[in-house]
Order: C-alpha cells, then structure tokens, then sequence
C-alpha cells in the first residue's frame, strides 16, 4: 500500500540535510558545549553555526536566539518569563491578553499565570478565526505585562494581525509574544521589522527533529529564565544543549528559509487539488473550509474542511485504513473526545465540529496524492451515507 502522508501540521518528515547534520553531529567525537577543551569547542561550534543560521531566517542577531526543548517550552518561557519579569519591575503589570484560538502551550500557560494573580484577557475571534485589533486596543492598557498572539493558526492556517497588534502592545509597554511554530517556512519573518518582542519555534514543523526549539527574545525585553542551573545558552535555558538536534534545527531552518516562495507554492497548489476534488466529488453543499479562504490571510499549507454527515473520528479511521494521515485538529488534543476549541471559538456548533478534519501538506505530497485522496475520501463519504 502506497501510503499518504498529510499531517505535516503535526510534524514534517526530516530533511535530509537535517537528517544527515544530526547524524554527522551524533556520529561525532562526544563533546559538551560548555567544556573548555577541544572536544567541547567542537560540539560549542556545531551550536553557533546552527545559531547563525536560524538568526539569518529571522533577521536578528544570533545572541537573541536561545535553544529550548520544543514549541511547548518556547511558550511557556516566553509567558512566564516575560509576565514575572514584567511584574517584578512594575507591581500594576498583572495583565496578560491572548486569543481563544492560541495553542494550549500558550492557554495553559497563561491560566497558570492567572491562578498566580495575573488578570488573564481571552480575545474572542470572528468566523474566520481571526481576532479584532478593536478587540485588542480596548484589553491592552498600561497594566498589561505580556500580549500573545500566534503568528498563524494550527488547525485552521488563520493568520492574525500581529503587526498591529504588536504596535499596540508596544504603545502600552507590554510585551509581545508570538507563537510562530507554523508560520516558520512559509511566511517571511523579519523580527527586525516586526514588533515583536518574544518569537517561539520549533524544529519539527519544518523537517528538523523533534525535541528542540528555538525563543527570540529581542535585546532589551524584560525576561527570565524558566530553568535554572547551569549557565548555558548565556544564562536563559539551563541544561546540556542537544547538540545534533540543534545541528539538524540550523540545516532545515536554512533550507526552509531560502525556499520560502517554492513551499508556499507548492503547498498552495496541492491544498487546492484536494479541496477543488472534495467539491467536485461530494458537491459545494457538503465541504465547507473552516478559517479565511482568502490565501493571503492563511498559512497555505493548511486545510480544515467539514464534511456534512460523516464525524472526524469514522472518516479519519477509515483514511488511515486507507494509508492516508490526516488529523482531526491539534496533535496535542489527539485522542479528546472534546471538540476543538479553536473550532468552537469561531463560532462552530459542536456538531460541526466533530464533522471537521485538518489536512496538512509539505514539499513531499503531490497533487496525484490530493487528487487520489480526495477520490478515497468520496468513496468513503459514499460507503457512511448508504448506511
């Protein structure tokens, strides 16, 4: 069976030239990046030209940049870090501002700061999933300490208006957090020119490995470190770094970062091939498109659909008998008999909900695999309603 893969949201096959730096840096002489002799200047080397690189994708400079086991942990460093810090300099600086669509590492987090005093603000979104900057200028005030807002959505590809919304947070003094694990590669991000004080990452959204990450935190911004012990990473993020998968994080953010116009391309072309065959196939009364059609107010990559009639749950068993991966939204939720709360937070009945799957594409799927996907999914659609 030729299988399908098209969850790239979730995570992304590595590269090779990922695959072959973790292995070169793996396969390496053992070194600790914090060890004076050679052995560790070389691991120390392998840390800084993967810095360099990823500073490159983003614009800023390579101290601005700190290495963190994940997406998850970027999050949470930059919410509790950024608010703490916030409120140790300024007593009034208690508030926090997000979205209801915001990934759980930055919900979570940020009900954890409201359990510890801090005035926690949910910003609703509209049909689209997007989030008003009325909305925002009316929550942010002199006593917010952080705004985060993600750069793009993961279930529905919706982008925000950071840009303005940054610009609020930082008329206010507040600093600003975005949650750019999926924008990463497919949209230019130039922090230089963004307001944008804190950025979080991940390797494995983009073809490097899973288990690193990256927090810029831009120079200035008042912050502290989430783990304490050692004094790697200047001081931000105790703990040996992970050599081979920060390698591998530079060789994919490199890569990624030099064909950003190609993936979105690529990835516009093959999310159109499925959705134009489930319209042909099942009809435009039976798959309706959850978040912005409009391209330039989406990641491309991205395609959450709703099938009328046929629950996520029936629908994706049978793909996967199939040999086609897809998800039903977030990885992190996989499993949840709750439905989406991104979903439900733009307006969707629960109902809705449960009819909704998340397809999601790299450089790796072709446009014969939407098309034969989309003809499997009729089949399939097919077979449910008969019964």
């Amino acid at each position: 069976m030729d299988r399908i893969y098209m969850d790239y949201a979730a995570t992304a096959p590595m590269l090779s030239e990922a695959l072959a730096a973790y292995v070169a840096a793996a396969g390496d002489a053992p070194g600790n990046p914090s060890s004076l002799h050679a052995f560790g200047r070389g691991a120390r080397s392998r840390v800084t030209e993967a810095r360099d690189a990823l500073s490159r994708a983003l614009g800023c400079r390579p101290d601005e940049l700190t290495f963190t086991g994940g997406g998850t942990e970027s999050d949470n460093a930059a919410l509790f870090g950024a608010a703490r810090a916030q409120r140790a300099r300024d007593p009034r600086r208690t508030g926090i501002v997000t979205t209801a669509v915001e990934h759980h590492a930055v919900l979570h987090a940020a009900e954890r700061l409201a359990s510890e005093g801090f005035e926690l603000t949910v910003l609703p979104v509209d049909r689209a999933g997007r989030v008003s900057v009325h909305d925002a200028e009316a929550a942010i005030g002199e006593t917010t300490a952080v705004v985060s807002v993600m750069y793009g959505n993961n279930e529905t590809g919706t982008l925000q208006p950071i840009a303005d919304i940054g610009q609020l947070a930082r008329r206010h003094g507040a600093v600003m957090h975005v949650d750019a694990v999926q924008a990463l590669g497919y949209v230019h991000i130039d922090v230089g020119t963004l307001p944008v004080d804190l950025l979080s990452l991940s390797a494995h959204k983009i073809g490097g490995p899973q288990g690193v990450g990256a927090l810029y935190v831009r120079t200035g911004t008042p912050w502290q470190p989430l783990l304490y012990g050692g004094s790697q990473e200047r001081r931000k993020r105790a703990g040996t770094e992970n050599v081979a998968g920060i390698a591998a994080f530079g060789a994919a953010a490199s890569l990624v970062a030099n064909a950003i116009d190609a993936r979105r391309s690529h990835a516009e072309s093959v999310r159109n091939a499925l959705l134009c065959g489930l319209i042909d196939r099942l009809g435009p009364d039976l798959v309706t498109v959850n978040g912005d059609a409009d391209p330039e107010g989406r990641l491309p990559h991205i395609l959450n659909i709703g099938i009328e009639g046929v629950s996520n749950e029936t629908l994706l068993m049978n793909l996967d008998l199939q040999g086609i991966a897809a998800s039903g939204g977030s990885a992190c939720t996989s499993g949840s008999l709750q439905p989406s709360h991104v979903l439900t937070a733009m307006g969707l009945s629960p109902h809705f909900c449960k009819n909704s799957v998340r397809f999601s594409f790299g450089m790796g799927n072709t446009i014969s695999q939407a098309d034969k996907t989309a003809e499997i999914i009729a089949t399939i659609v097919a077979r449910l309603r008969k019964r």
